[in-house]
């Protein structure tokens, strides 16, 4: 799933333009991100549909009928109408959201600015919004060591507009597959079922990988880990991996994602999925995926302790 940010004055205008125009190209998830400091002062309030386009929503509107049961307690509530549907919880974060929207949704537009930490998205700026602090998107490393490939980096300015209205969409889309997509285990087990395969497949097997906070009970506590990756290189050798193991006889189909950038402890940073006929072939070729993808992907980790931070690979 490709998420955008939208910030600046007429962000909820320029938000309702591209999801109706993303529409058209596969399915979208709208987030009205309406907490303090979200970015879109001036705006008229977030839409109450979250179900206009097809698509999901999060929103921090509710209907009367749904806080009555949130005041008496309840948790979450679940609301059920001719339209389609509607929620009411608590906890939630941006993240969050996207996260929960990523197995359903091709594309999520987020109005306003993220606010979990050490996380970012791809952002159209309107107006002055962020002027001050945002960082142009950064050009490619001519020199980077791997021919090809560009350092990926996360929170780049797709486009500036001085209004909503001046936003070419068509353009705006076409830059989205040089961003990182959005991507968890639950979206990548869902494109599985959902391969031509799947009918003659029996089993999928998974593995994730995740932050660890230490070896055993004497190692430094691990605060965070941070990845880099030539992204054109690392999705090609990861494609053809994946094309690789494939190959194998009664393996359907692999899919493969691996996280860049800052991934805090106890969150995921990699996923091998493998649709097969039989769990036997399943397990071997997932085990076999997570193997290759770090022997043979340029991936550079930073790991941050308690104590200090420094590259693996600079590391005996």
């Amino acid at each position: 799933m490709y998420p955008i940010g939208v910030v600046g004055p007429g962000s909820e205008r320029l938000v309702e333009r591209l999801a109706e125009h993303l529409a058209h190209h596969g399915s979208v998830g709208v987030i009205a991100n309406e907490r303090e400091g979200a970015g879109s002062a001036n705006d008229e309030p977030a839409i109450d549909d979250p179900s206009t386009d097809g698509g999901a929503a999060v929103t921090a509107n509710s209907t009367s009928e749904l806080d009555r049961y949130r005041r008496g307690g309840v948790k979450t509530v679940y609301g059920l109408d001719e339209r389609g549907w509607s929620a009411l919880g608590e906890g939630m974060d941006v993240r969050e959201a996207l996260y929960a929207m990523a197995p359903t949704c091709e594309f999520c537009v987020v109005n306003g600015t993220i606010e979990s930490s050490g996380t970012t998205l791809p952002q159209v700026v309107l107006g002055d919004a962020g002027l001050e602090d945002a960082a142009p998107t950064p050009e490619p490393d001519a020199n980077a060591e791997i021919s090809g490939g560009s350092a990926a980096t996360s929170g780049s300015i797709l486009t500036r507009a001085p209004d909503a209205e001046a936003v070419d969409l068509d353009e705006l889309r076409a830059t989205l597959p040089d961003t990182e997509p959005i991507e968890t285990l639950e979206s990548l087990v869902e494109k599985v079922k959902r391969s031509s395969q799947a009918p003659e497949s029996g089993a999928i097997a998974t593995f994730t990988g995740r932050v660890r906070a230490r070896e055993d009970s004497e190692d430094t506590t691990t605060e965070f880990l941070e990845f880099e990756k030539y992204e054109g290189i690392a999705e090609k050798r990861m494609g053809r991996i994946s094309t690789d193991l494939e190959e194998r006889a009664g393996v359907k189909e692999v899919r493969m994602h691996h996280r860049s950038g800052r991934i805090e402890y106890g969150e995921d940073i990699v996923f091998v999925v493998v649709l097969a006929g039989h769990r036997g072939e399943a397990f071997e070729t997932v085990e076999d995926g997570i193997d290759r993808l770090k022997a043979e992907v340029p991936i550079f980790k930073k790991e941050a302790t308690v104590d200090e931070e420094f590259w693996v690979h600079d590391r005996p």
